[in-house]
């Protein structure tokens, strides 16, 4: 078996522009494309993404515990939370749109924190798992994360078109904002983070076939 490549283009001398991509020298100081400061690493984001995945975490629980809309009827008001309208839309016979709201208001958040809190533990505490299984699970948090926001889609879409007063208005409640900022800050904190630590801090003998 032939031994694998492990240049890497800091060990080359290149460093990549995060702003346009162009691969420069190491040398530069800025790009010589968009004249960006360039950095061959940021050792600063490892710390910025874990405060941004904490904060996200804090806000989960409000975001499912106070309610996310607010509905009044014929002058009666009542609050759904995120599990009383998933509970709702099952009694109601709505399983197939139950289970899409599950996955995207409770599944997904819970899943993109707990995916990037290991990815962050992995680098900072050099753990012994695979770099391509790492990489793969960061890009499909990154690529599920836009999925997020349906919850508040349904109720932005709601509050739009059922608006007749005192006898039926819909709402936002306090956990919309809570939620909006769950999935905010989960983008940020997997937008923030500078993956090429990843492939600097943990062991050749740790990177998968």
């Amino acid at each position: 078996m032939t031994k694998r490549n492990r240049n890497t283009g800091m060990t080359l001398g290149l460093c990549l522009c995060t702003r346009c991509r162009k691969m420069n020298s190491k040398s530069q100081s800025h790009c010589l494309r968009c004249d960006s400061p360039l950095h061959t690493r940021d050792d600063t984001s490892l710390q910025k993404s874990w405060a941004l995945l904490i904060t996200a975490a804090i806000l989960l629980v409000p975001a499912n515990i106070y309610p996310i809309s607010m509905i009044t009827n014929q002058g009666k008001v009542t609050y759904d939370t995120i599990f009383s309208g998933i509970a709702h839309l099952v009694h109601t016979d709505m399983i197939p749109i139950a289970i899409i709201l599950f996955v995207a208001s409770i599944l997904v958040p819970v899943m993109k924190i707990v995916g990037l809190t290991i990815y962050l533990i992995a680098i900072s505490f050099e753990l012994p798992i695979s770099k391509k299984y790492l990489m793969a699970g960061f890009h499909i948090i990154e690529w599920i994360g836009r999925w997020s926001m349906l919850d508040l889609f349904v109720i932005s879409i709601t509050v739009a078109l059922v608006n007749m007063g005192q006898l039926l208005d819909v709402k936002p409640a306090p956990a919309a904002t809570a939620f909006a900022l769950v999935i905010l800050l989960t983008q940020m904190a997997a937008h923030v983070l500078d993956t090429r630590l990843l492939w600097d801090r943990l062991e050749v003998k740790n990177d998968g076939n």
